[in-house]
Formats: C-alpha cells, structure tokens, sequence
C-alpha cells in the first residue's frame, strides 16, 4: 500500500505542472474526481489560444539575431552561448519550476525545428505578442518524465515589441 506524503507531492507538483509544456493540449474538460478523493481538484483546464491562431507571416529577424531554424541548424555552435530570437509566442506556461516558459515562432524551420522554448524569470507576454528573447542556449536538456528540449533558450529577456 502506498502512503501518499506532503514531501512526495511537493516533489511531484513541478513535475505535473510541466507536463503541459512540451506537448498539444487536450480539449478542455472537467475531471471526473470522487469527491472522496483527498485530491479532488474540480476546476476546469483553462484554454489557451493554439499556434493555428496565431500569424506568424511577416516576422523580421531581430538586429544581429537569428532566426528559429537557424537556432535549432546550429545549436552545438550556439551552446552555451547567448543568442537573440524575433518570433511571436505560440503558447504560455506560468511559473513552472520559479520560471515562466514561451513557445515562440518565426515562421522558419520545419516541423520539430519550429518551435523554441525559452524560460524567463521576466514578466509572461500574452500569446500572439511579438517578443525579442535573448538568453543562453542550452541544448539536448531533460528534466525527465519525458520531457527533452534538443535547444531551449534559458533564463532570456523577453522583450515585447
């Protein structure tokens, strides 16, 4: 029988609020949970604006930045290194782990090199805003429970245009 801890559920808390972050969101539903359940959470899944809503046409590179393709085409030259991405946030998730975490599109790369994640300690844009986000590249990043960023951009300032 397992005995379910406060210690245990902090530790699992992060780990299930990031579960959102690197994949499509379901439909919203409401949760089917006993009421004699100790963990009876009954608020619905809030809905957030998908990438199909989002224009991504027109997107100039920043000043001495890079684009999104090229990010990901070039990521163990970037490792490690500071890097400026232009693009239009597709997707947000508050503080997750102490950080904000953005989704961001240029309308480059293909499919599984179009996406850049980027943590920020910085206020959290709304989607659909155009962002410059500088910050260190890191690469090849797991932080478990199947949750793998070839590249991310950690700890960036965004800056919404």
């Amino acid at each position: 029988m397992f005995k379910t801890t406060v210690g245990s559920l902090l530790v699992l808390t992060p780990l299930v609020l990031l579960s959102g972050c690197g994949k499509e969101q379901p439909p919203a539903q409401e949760a089917a949970t006993p009421a004699s359940s100790p963990i009876a959470v009954t608020h619905p899944t809030p809905t957030v604006a998908t990438v199909a809503d989002v224009d991504l046409s027109g997107i100039a590179r920043a000043e001495g930045g890079k684009t999104v393709a090229e990010v990901f085409a070039g990521k163990d030259a970037f490792a490690g290194t500071k890097v400026t991405v232009r693009g239009k946030v597709v997707k947000i998730n508050a503080m997750i782990m102490d950080k904000n975490w953005l989704h961001v599109r240029d309308g480059s790369g293909a499919e599984g090199a179009n996406d850049l994640t980027v943590t920020t300690s910085g206020e959290l844009p709304q989607v659909g805003a155009t962002v410059v986000v500088t910050g260190q590249v890191a690469i090849d990043k797991d932080f478990g429970m199947g949750y793998q960023y070839p590249v991310i951009i950690e700890d960036a300032e965004v800056t919404v245009e």
